[in-house]
């Protein structure tokens, strides 16, 4: 096995991966709720926004990509979670917290971590691969992905299934984004507050764009 193989087997290097795999989604997921807020424009820029990602030829170039980071950051993540509770076969009777236990946050990154898996892919299963209505403007015929989405968030179930899992998601964000940084070396008391602070307010900004989309077609109807 050569070095580079053996690095990328051991602890650091799956952390190294983790962090990676992890700030590629991050930047996916912030450009997908900057997308998402085209439902206040309107129906037409919406559907012109959805019909101009999927007529990109390098689409399916960006969405085997983000397959390859997503499948890397469940398997290394399911590995590092297993190998470290191994690694402490007695259970405490109280969990540690502050500086010498893990936050609630990074103690619960393998649970928010499996429900935001479930949640994109029954995402998947609703949106992408949902009903597809169709639409005319200036000519061009393209999927009316606003009817869908106006269609499925008008449901209570899949608005309150849709916020749960979102506020799973702000505490994955958080942690990862955190945790992220210190990963890959760049760790130090200077900054690392800034880094904390910077972290929260991605969670929250990326969670609460995310979320007006369901609010304002709910509550707007």
């Amino acid at each position: 096995m050569s070095s580079a193989l053996k690095y990328l087997n051991s602890t650091l290097g799956r952390k190294y991966l983790m962090s990676l795999s992890g700030i590629a989604w991050s930047l996916f997921v912030l450009s997908h709720m900057l997308g998402n807020l085209l439902i206040f424009v309107g129906a037409e820029a919406y559907n012109k926004y959805g019909h101009a990602l999927i007529s990109n030829p390098f689409l399916i170039v960006a969405e085997g990509g983000l397959v390859v980071f997503l499948l890397t950051h469940v398997f290394t993540g399911l590995k590092l979670t297993f190998r470290n509770w191994n690694s402490k076969p007695i259970k405490y009777a109280v969990t540690p917290r502050g500086p010498k236990g893990a936050s609630r946050a990074a103690s619960t990154m393998i649970y928010t971590g499996s429900m935001t898996l479930i949640f994109l892919i029954y995402h998947l299963i609703t949106f992408k691969y949902g009903p597809h209505y169709s639409v005319n403007y200036n000519g061009v015929e393209m999927r009316d992905l606003h009817r869908l989405i106006l269609e499925v968030f008008h449901s209570p179930f899949y608005v309150a299934w849709y916020v749960v899992c979102l506020i799973l998601l702000s505490f994955h964000l958080f942690h990862g984004f955190k945790s992220s940084f210190a990963s890959l070396g760049i760790n130090h008391p200077r900054y690392n507050s800034f880094i904390k602070c910077f972290g929260q307010a991605y969670a929250v900004i990326v969670v609460a764009g995310f979320l007006a989309q369901p609010l304002y077609v709910f509550f707007s109807r």
